[in-house]
């Protein structure tokens, strides 16, 4: 039998994190169209409405029914607006451990909002289905994906040299403006010894941060 993570709502101070619906598509849709997420993502670009439809409907249930991890939605708990996702992957039943991903829509930026839906699916992960290990993958250029894995204590174990592909913008607007380029990853393992006092010390410095996280 394969082994699943439940089908889960988690709340913090300021998100719900839940599977996604119907009613995402079009912020969805928005979202991934952004140009940092166009840079930093494997998604598909331009990414469509039927793009949104599949993922919804189809292949994000499917992450979490085959047993490779789970994908949610993050919306504001006042609002109920998109503010990004939260994805597990690669997860390794046998050993505890799994990867995670997060995408942040651009108007959401600058508050946090990363940084505090992470803090709360590790510690949910840590907590309630007794995980040992999650690892972050950034690229090396993406600094704001990195201060968010900092922030939450993770520890930069090394790097994949040439390991990633993103995307850069074409002068010319060929390829429909953008390009692939190769680059490195930088890995960053999360225990959770290294969760402990991670949330207080965020409260101590005045919250979870303003900074350009993207995703």
């Amino acid at each position: 039998m394969t082994a699943t993570f439940p089908s889960i709502s988690i709340s913090t101070d300021r998100l719900v994190l839940r599977p996604f619906d119907a009613a995402d598509v079009p912020p969805l849709t928005d979202m991934m169209n952004d140009e940092a997420v166009t840079a930093w993502t494997e998604g598909p670009h331009p990414y469509t409405t039927t793009d949104a439809e599949r993922w919804v409907r189809r292949i994000a249930p499917a992450e979490r029914t085959q047993g490779r991890g789970i994908v949610l939605a993050v919306t504001e708990f006042l609002t109920q607006r998109l503010v990004g996702s939260v994805r597990l992957l690669n997860t390794d039943w046998r050993t505890r451990s799994t990867e995670v991903v997060y995408i942040t829509a651009p108007w959401a930026r600058g508050e946090g909002y990363a940084t505090e839906a992470v803090l709360a699916l590790a510690e949910w992960l840590f907590r309630d289905q007794g995980f040992e290990r999650i690892e972050l993958r950034t690229q090396a250029d993406n600094t704001a994906s990195q201060q968010v894995a900092q922030k939450l204590g993770c520890i930069s174990e090394g790097v994949l040299r040439n390991a990633c592909i993103a995307r850069t913008r074409t002068e010319n607007g060929e390829d429909g403006g953008w390009t692939d380029v190769r680059t490195d990853f930088i890995v960053w393992g999360l225990l959770p010894e290294d969760l402990e006092g991670v949330a207080e010390q965020l409260a101590d410095a005045g919250g979870y941060g303003t900074y350009d996280d993207w995703g």
